[in-house]
């Protein structure tokens, strides 16, 4: 069972559970818009033999909204202080989407401290740079005003489903509806509701990426890291070029490609992704704390 706890940081107070001391430290950090109950899929199998930290990022869940900062270099700092000071001892993070940017950023600063990373889909360009390319833009821009809602979780999954999602050069639209079931949507929508309304301005805005540098951060990155990347057909963001491009500067790197599968692997194909991760995990020779 994970309980949660509080880890207070210069004005913020950053949510987190923790799990039994069932072997070194496994550090959580999910996509933008979640929170850490993204990785109840995985959560039960790892706990057996992994001492489970999962951080809800500054303004999501139920950590403390930010008066300003939440540029992907803004939760790096606090994810940074957070594997610092609250973990401590050797550690393995999981991040998936702007929490595996966020994990590559804390390996790459913490060299002696992360053992290893496991990097679900990061984004990287495809949220930067690239976003006005793709139908995230619209995805976020219509996402947006529902945060911070109070409406009831089930009239909010309704109104999300209607939500129009355009891609540049592709006419027409579809409905958010059309691409998720309304599990799914109900489930984003309870995160929507905890989610702080400013988190999006500057994804929305095209900054998300200001002050970092993927690149930078890839090639000061020494651990084994597992690179998962989904179908950018089903919905992934991790492109190719990008893909080949960490996976070039990081010198201990396996690419995985997914064919089929969305941005959520973790959620979407949990057995393949278990099957990955305790593969790669049971393949480490962590020290002892």
């Amino acid at each position: 069972m994970l309980n949660e706890q509080i880890f207070h940081l210069r004005g913020l107070n950053l949510n987190f559970a923790t799990g039994p001391r069932n072997g070194p430290a496994l550090v959580f950090f999910h996509g933008v818009t979640r929170r850490w109950q993204s990785f109840v899929p995985l959560i039960p199998a790892l706990s057996t033999r992994w001492h489970i930290h999962a951080l809800d990022h500054r303004g999501h869940g139920q950590s403390s909204r930010a008066k300003f900062g939440y540029l992907v270099r803004d939760y790096v700092h606090d994810a940074v202080a957070f594997v610092q000071e609250q973990v401590q001892g050797p550690v393995v993070l999981y991040g998936h989407s702007l929490g595996a940017m966020v994990a590559a950023a804390v390996a790459a600063e913490l060299p002696q401290q992360v053992q290893a990373a496991v990097l679900e889909d990061p984004p990287f360009e495809t949220m930067g740079l690239h976003i006005s390319q793709s139908g995230l833009l619209s995805y976020f821009a219509g996402v947006q005003p529902f945060a911070e809602s109070t409406l009831p979780v089930g009239t909010l999954a309704r109104q999300l489903a209607e939500i129009p999602l355009t891609t540049p050069g592709k006419p027409g639209s579809i409905r958010l509806g059309d691409t998720r079931d309304m599990a799914s949507l109900r489930f984003t929508a309870k995160c929507l509701k905890q989610v702080h309304r400013d988190v999006l301005s500057p994804i929305v805005a095209g900054r998300w990426l200001e002050g970092f540098d993927w690149g930078a951060v890839s090639q000061k990155i020494t651990c084994p890291v597992l690179l998962m990347q989904a179908d950018l057909s089903a919905g992934g963001m991790l492109t190719d070029d990008d893909a080949a491009e960490a996976e070039r500067l990081m010198p201990d790197c396996i690419r995985v490609r997914l064919p089929k599968a969305g941005h959520l692997i973790h959620w979407l194909q949990t057995d393949t992704c278990l099957r990955l991760i305790n593969s790669f995990l049971e393949s480490l020779e962590i020290p002892s704390s």
